[in-house]
């Protein structure tokens, strides 16, 4: 089985991911599959795309639910890609050393000259992360995009996952979770940022910035008839309308 860092550094890097925002619009998934078609992994398996059975190598997905009920309702698009954890079991089963986390900022890679396919790191995950290449024969997952992150050929506003460069309402971040002063930190400790399912203890870096209170829930508590009496209905309707 394979060993985590016996001395891990003090660089965490991984996204905050904005559930408030995030339309859902898949752009994410599209430019990761775009660039890693092309890169680190390259190429990502599409079987039988344009027929029933499609199926492929995707290191980045998006689910939708349906959240709460009445005014309280909203749909949540939920994207899901490997967090990068601090303590991950996919790491530990594997066999062969293929899955290896690197001590120099935390990133979780596979080795694919070294991966079986043996797939016990796809059962360990809880978060679904890892993906089988059906014609490599290996295990593919999400890189954080470094050979973007450390390529000094491109501007440095480049240097980020496709993810983060491509999403249109800026709902993906990407830094050093491991520094309290960054803004990934900052930002994560600002909106109350959480890690999914924290109960399993494998301590993502990856954080999710939970959905603000929808704005007409906010609006229907409002008491319009105190504030009627007091200032008159067109500063009732101003307040309410420019929540």
């Amino acid at each position: 089985m394979t060993d985590l860092p016996k001395a891990p550094g003090a660089k965490k890097l991984g996204l905050v991911i904005d559930l408030d925002i995030c339309v859902g619009c898949h752009a994410c998934a599209v430019n990761c599959k775009q660039w890693n078609d092309g890169g680190h992994s390259a190429p990502l398996t599409d079987l039988d795309p344009y027929g029933k059975d499609i199926d492929g190598v995707w290191f980045n997905r998006v689910h939708s639910f349906e959240a709460g009920d009445h005014e309280c309702g909203r749909t949540v698009h939920f994207p899901r890609s490997c967090l990068h954890c601090e303590t991950p079991d996919c790491v530990t089963v594997c066999p062969t050393g293929a899955s290896y986390k690197r001590a120099e900022d935390g990133i979780v890679l596979v080795n694919p000259d070294t991966c079986i396919g043996c797939k016990l790191c796809s059962w360990a995950c809880p978060y679904g992360a890892r993906e089988f290449d059906e014609v490599d024969g290996v295990m593919k997952k999400c890189t954080l995009c470094i050979d973007r992150i450390y390529n000094e050929t491109l501007e440095e506003v480049d240097r980020v996952p496709a993810c983060v460069s491509t999403c249109p309402v800026s709902a993906r971040h990407f830094g050093d979770l491991g520094d309290p002063d960054s803004a990934v930190s900052k930002l994560v400790e600002a909106r109350g940022g959480i890690d999914l399912m924290p109960e399993l203890g494998y301590r993502p870096v990856n954080k999710y910035l939970p959905p603000r209170t929808p704005k007409r829930q906010a609006a229907a508590a409002l008491k319009p008839s105190e504030e009627v009496a007091a200032k008159g209905i067109l500063a009732w309707l101003d307040r309410a309308l420019s929540r």
